[in-house]
């Protein structure tokens, strides 16, 4: 070949290769596919529970950006428009200055009482507490952060002391406090915080001018009051005085729009004379596991001019090392690294205790969280002072490239940033776009009875995570691609199977029930899709968390469906589990070594005995109807034959015991319970049909046949059926009668399912059908399960437009809550649950009942 052929063939592979460099960067993501929905909480990064980013907040500048047990997940963006600067995402710590310090610095004393006070005098100054005991915050439970003193009764009042040397009247002072469950907390005799039914961490409160009247020079007193309904109990507060010379970024965006769909949360902005959209994407495509696994999730930006003039426009994005610790006082490292055109800032604990702590409100504190970029003249990616970065992009457009000689490893004595600016030049009618990426490499992600997991993303440990940035990067455009045609596919879908309503709670169910997962693999390489009970008790691989979460994952990847039983069937099989049913749980995540729940006693009813092991018979036919054939039962069929028979024997009219909606208590006779025990012992008879054991599918169908006969005659109750078989006038949602028609089974009369469907349009509030006749809270997963029993459209929607209702008017603002109030829509518990994926029920039932199988 001739020199100048072999020039022009290179300088044409040096073009190509240029254009495929530049088109990431240049790409316009397609965001006409919009949703009305109001979410109680806007997912924003969502790959696992600990890699879990959520507003709060109407307006994404509103608040700061939360990880989903409520502690700051600090993510903060503004935009500079011919020199002004715009904050359009989340909300700077406030510069604050203690006065009081919180016991994350200060281990401070105050005098406490387990034993009610007489009367209300106990909130006064002069108030005589010397008979109380004395003892160094923070109060709680075990596990709770910066724990002194230990709290395991229900109730706690604790009294602060304190003398000031000036009176605090013209200045800025704020009341920070963190506590778990209800609170009240009051200054000098003054009520100030009154909670109801919750459980908040570092909450920021400024102090009104007559509540800082009453603070005097002299002896003042903080006291406060915490009742703990249920699991952790948590009491800490302090003052502190707002410094004025740091704040940056006070001028915020005015946010136009926010639609969340399936795997992304887009966010429309003006800023001046400028629109900016912003766009979380996490690529959950469930047809891809490594997207699935990969621990990587996309902030992309597109600005353009709104009056058709150019516009100088720089941007800025920041976030902290507090994603890489569970407790700011934990000491953190830091590092920059370029490779290969690509920069990174990389932050972790020094520690790194892997794989230690487990827990339910625990963040993780090992593995390494990563800001990434492509590396070019226009963009600048470095470490900074909190204050000190912001004063610089707000001054000159730019962080500073040049690193600080040395950075503070104490989060809790002065913050550092990892940030990142560009400078998008001239911005005109077109788009200018860009993108950062946001990761965080755990190294090891589950401890499986003993031996430690790396995530499934890993290839067996031969990929490492500067090699998923580059996949990640360099497949960007295509995956905008993917995601925005599954967004339009499955809201067209879900819309088609339920109405438009139905699916805008799709799309916000999607990534919640997804990234309360983590995929990995055993060392024999079987698939493990684990999940964590967030909000509840933090178990792994929960059986009745998997039930209601599985029809998301039926619908779109049976395999993952699979990796959801796996570790049970595993755990049944080796020797570690003694009884003939099916277990709970594996453990507290992320330590699968063996259940947890109810252990504390051989009580069978304790561990939800004919709750699971109906679970997994009816989760592994549906796995079989959706494959078409049972050979993953066939590898588990001694197992399932054993509790099959439990089912049969104490299935139909079930002892007093727990079923998963165990917060009611428990329950003996429970119908719904009991149908669910029918339904695992039909399922057992239809595996063994298309396994070929023709006698065995005959006898135990018709055994189910006998159960459901016997079932009607003893939960008639006129118009509808009842709660529990001896309680006549009560009612309850039978959600899992779902089943019998979706895996063809047909043994209960038809009839049934409507006369309860017409019983339940009657009980609904203005917030949904309750669980039961015991109490007006709900389950909206069950609700939707139940609605999923009808062919009727309208009736279908009469059920889950109250749900949306809720979802779009609750003023509990958390990721999606399962368990709320139908009366006033408030949180009753649980949030960012994986049971959201049952949302999904309606969809699955149409698919499968529309192929015949």
């Amino acid at each position: 070949m001739k020199k100048s052929a072999v020039s022009l063939l290179i300088l044409f592979l040096f073009v190509l290769y240029a254009c495929q460099e530049s088109t990431s960067q240049n790409k316009v993501i397609s965001t006409g596919l919009t949703a009305q929905l109001r979410a109680p909480a806007y997912p924003l990064i969502t790959s696992d529970p600990y890699f879990s980013g959520w507003s709060y907040a109407n307006n994404l500048y509103d608040d700061q950006t939360r990880h989903w047990t409520g502690k700051e997940f600090p993510l903060v963006g503004a935009l500079r428009v011919d020199g002004e600067t715009y904050r359009f995402m989340g909300k700077e710590s406030l510069p604050l200055h203690p006065i009081l310090e919180t016991a994350k610095t200060d281990k401070w004393q105050g005098q406490y009482t387990f034993d009610k006070p007489k009367n209300d005098k106990w909130i006064s100054v002069d108030f005589d507490d010397t008979a109380w005991k004395t003892g160094a915050a923070a109060f709680g439970t075990p596990r709770e952060p910066n724990l002194s003193t230990r709290w395991q009764t229900s109730d706690i009042w604790v009294r602060r002391s304190f003398e000031l040397s000036e009176d605090l009247s013209g200045k800025t002072i704020f009341l920070n406090y963190s506590h778990d469950d209800i609170f009240e907390l009051y200054i000098n005799g003054i009520k100030i915080v009154d909670t109801g039914y919750s459980w908040k961490y570092n909450v920021n409160e400024e102090l009104s001018d007559e509540v800082k009247a009453a603070l005097k020079k002299g002896k003042n007193v903080i006291a406060a009051h915490c009742h703990n309904r249920t699991g952790g109990g948590y009491v800490d507060f302090g003052l502190f005085e707002k410094e004025t010379d740091k704040e940056s970024f006070t001028n915020t965006a005015v946010q136009k729009s926010v639609s969340v769909l399936p795997t992304q949360t887009i966010y429309s902005f003006e800023c001046g004379a400028v629109e900016l959209q912003v766009i979380f994407t996490a690529p959950l495509l469930l047809d891809d596991l490594e997207l699935v696994s990969r621990p990587i999730n996309y902030i992309s930006y597109q600005v353009k001019s709104l009056d058709g003039q150019a516009h100088d426009t720089q941007i800025y994005l920041e976030t902290t090392p507090q994603l890489a610790v569970n407790s700011e006082s934990q000491a953190v490292d830091f590092e920059k690294i370029d490779k290969k055109g690509f920069a990174f800032l990389k932050t972790g604990t020094k520690e790194q205790p892997i794989l230690k702590k487990r827990g339910d409100d625990i963040r993780i504190d090992w593995g390494y969280l990563y800001l990434a970029a492509k590396s070019d003249k226009s963009s600048v990616l470095a470490f900074g002072d909190y204050w000190t970065a912001k004063k610089e992009f707000q001054s000159s457009g730019s962080v500073s490239a040049t690193q600080p000689d040395s950075l503070p490893e104490k989060m809790d004595k002065a913050m550092t940033v990892l940030s990142y600016s560009r400078d998008l030049g001239k911005v005109a009618s077109d788009f200018k776009t860009g993108h950062v990426l946001l990761g965080y490499d755990d190294i090891y992600s589950i401890q499986y009875f003993e031996k430690n997991l790396k995530g499934y993303w890993t290839n067996d440990g031969k990929t490492d995570i500067f090699a998923a940035f580059a996949s990640a990067e360099k497949d960007y455009a295509s995956i905008m691609d993917r995601c925005n045609a599954f967004n339009e596919q499955m809201m067209a879908d879900a819309k088609k199977s339920g109405g438009e309503k139905y699916a805008e709670l799709c799309a916000l169910a999607y990534r919640q029930s997804i990234s309360a997962h983590k995929l990995v693999k055993d060392e024999d390489g079987t698939l493990l899709f684990l999940s964590k009970e967030n909000n509840s008790n933090g178990c792994i691989n929960t059986v009745d968390v998997t039930y209601p979460s599985e029809p998301l994952f039926l619908l779109y990847n049976n395999e993952l469906a699979k990796g959801m039983l796996s570790g049970i069937f595993y755990y049944c099989e080796n020797g570690k589990w003694k009884y003939p049913f099916a277990p709970h749980d594996l453990g507290t995540y992320p330590q699968a070594n063996g259940q947890v729940y109810g252990m504390e006693n051989d009580e069978y009813g304790n561990k939800m005995p004919v709750e699971e092991s109906g679970n997994v018979l009816i989760l592994t036919a549906a796995i079989a109807q959706v494959d078409g054939n049972a050979d993953y039962a066939a590898k588990h069929w001694q197992t399932l034959t054993t509790w099959a028979e439990f089912l049969v024997e104490y299935g139909v009219d079930p002892e007093n015991q727990l079923c998963t909606d165990d917060f009611a208590g428990h329950l003996a006779h429970n119908a719904n319970l009991s149908i669910k025990a029918v339904m695992g012992v039909a399922s057992y008879g239809k595996l063994a049909g298309m396994l070929g054991k023709n006698d065995i599918a005959e006898k135990y169908l018709n055994i189910a046949k006998g159960m459901a006969a016997e079932w009607q005659k003893m939960a008639d109750d006129g118009d509808h059926y009842r709660l529990a078989f001896d309680r006549p006038g009560s009612w309850s949602q039978k959600y899992n009668l779902v089943w019998d028609k979706l895996l063809g089974f047909n043994i209960f009369d038809p009839q049934i399912a409507k006369t309860e469907i017409a019983y339940y349009l009657t009980k609904q509030n203005a917030y949904g059908l309750p669980l039961d006749s015991r109490k007006t809270y709900t389950k909206t997963d069950w609700i939707l399960w139940t609605a999923a029993m009808t062919d009727n459209a309208k009736d279908f929607e009469a059920f889950s437009d109250l749900v949306y209702k809720y979802a779009d008017e609750t003023t509990s603002r958390v990721p999606l809550s399962d368990w709320h109030e139908t009366v006033d829509g408030r949180q009753v518990g649980f949030k960012a649950r994986s049971v959201v994926g049952g949302y999904f029920m309606k969809m699955l039932s149409d698919k499968i009942l529309s192929e015949g199988k």
